[in-house]
């Protein structure tokens, strides 16, 4: 089955990859209705992702990974000129028929000042959707037209700016990893290394700091990333993990999502956070005893080399 839609709105696919052999060739067969276009880009996979996206039709491109924002701009950089609309997915996500449908029916309808699209995201846990706790579905904006968006240059938790207008589509994609819980705890391991970086970031401004964080515009992503860093990131460390757990768990039911739902709950909404400000501690205590500097602290600590001017640093 080619994920080249003959007739469409003009959707190129943008999927970032490494050993997805698990996911890849659903995600695409996902988009097959409507897409006009699938880009792979791959960051060294060694199991079968390449072949499969291949043989689904999709073009493949190899680039070293340095984070998901540079890889995925990147990506956008070796799109032809007259690429129209630009869907960002994770291997590991679907594109619900509804909201194929939509995309085929709806797009093609809107006005030219119209650069991106909101849609929903939902999040599947162990094999079963996350309903309650306040965190799903989201909303995101994941459908831009080429030249007007670009992914926010963060380390973690990164989304597309645009340039104009936007709407909203009901549809939803689906997160739904096949991977094991080890691979999981591992995968958010690096995550929260990644997340530190940002929270050092806003502390002490090594890098330039691109932000979606807006209340004006009543966007959901704005509102929670103005959250975020303008009162999460400023209560105690420890405390604000245990706050949010108990704010999603107990305040927005998420205790009702049943077994799998509490391991989600529990994990990445304390365990993760937690695992975050243990981070942040390390680094700042690297900081103290070694009269380092932050961008080093961040290489010894997180093995996370950051590359600034020489200048900033001063």
């Amino acid at each position: 089955m080619t994920t080249q839609a003959k007739n469409g709105p003009g959707v190129t696919i943008v999927i970032l990859s490494k050993n997805e052999e698990r996911h890849i060739a659903r995600c695409l067969d996902s988009v097959g209705s409507f897409a006009s276009h699938c880009l792979v880009m791959d960051s060294g996979s060694t199991d079968q992702t390449v072949d499969i996206a291949k043989e689904k039709g999709a073009e493949v491109h190899f680039n070293s990974w340095k984070n998901y924002a540079t890889q995925f701009n990147w990506a956008l950089d070796q799109l032809p000129e007259d690429t129209d609309w630009v869907l960002r997915l994770d291997a590991d996500e679907i594109v619900t028929p509804d909201l194929a449908r939509q995309i085929q029916d709806l797009l093609p309808d809107l006005s030219t000042e119209t650069k991106g699209v909101y849609v929903s995201r939902r999040m599947h846990f162990l094999g079963q959707p996350i309903r309650w706790g306040g965190v799903f579905p989201i909303r995101v904006l994941r459908l831009f037209r080429h030249g007007a968006g670009r992914c926010e240059d963060r380390w973690m938790d990164e989304h597309i700016l645009v340039d104009g207008d936007t709407a909203d589509l009901s549809g939803e994609i689906i997160d739904d990893n096949l991977n094991s819980l080890t691979w999981w705890t591992e995968k958010h391991n690096s995550y929260a290394s990644r997340e530190a970086v940002d929270l050092l970031n806003l502390e002490f401004g090594f890098m330039a700091h691109e932000t979606v964080a807006d209340l004006s515009g009543g966007q959901q992503a704005g509102v929670k990333r103005w959250l975020k860093e303008r009162v999460y990131a400023r209560l105690p460390g420890g405390f604000r993990a245990f706050a949010y757990f108990l704010y999603r768990y107990v305040v927005r039911l998420g205790f009702l999502d049943g077994k799998e739902g509490t391991a989600f709950h529990v994990l990445q909404g304390f365990w993760y956070r937690y695992l975050v400000d243990m981070k942040l501690h390390e680094v700042r205590a690297y900081m103290q005893v070694h009269d380092a500097d932050v961008v080093d602290a961040i290489r010894d600590v997180l093995g996370i080399t950051i590359h600034v001017d020489v200048t900033d640093r001063d």
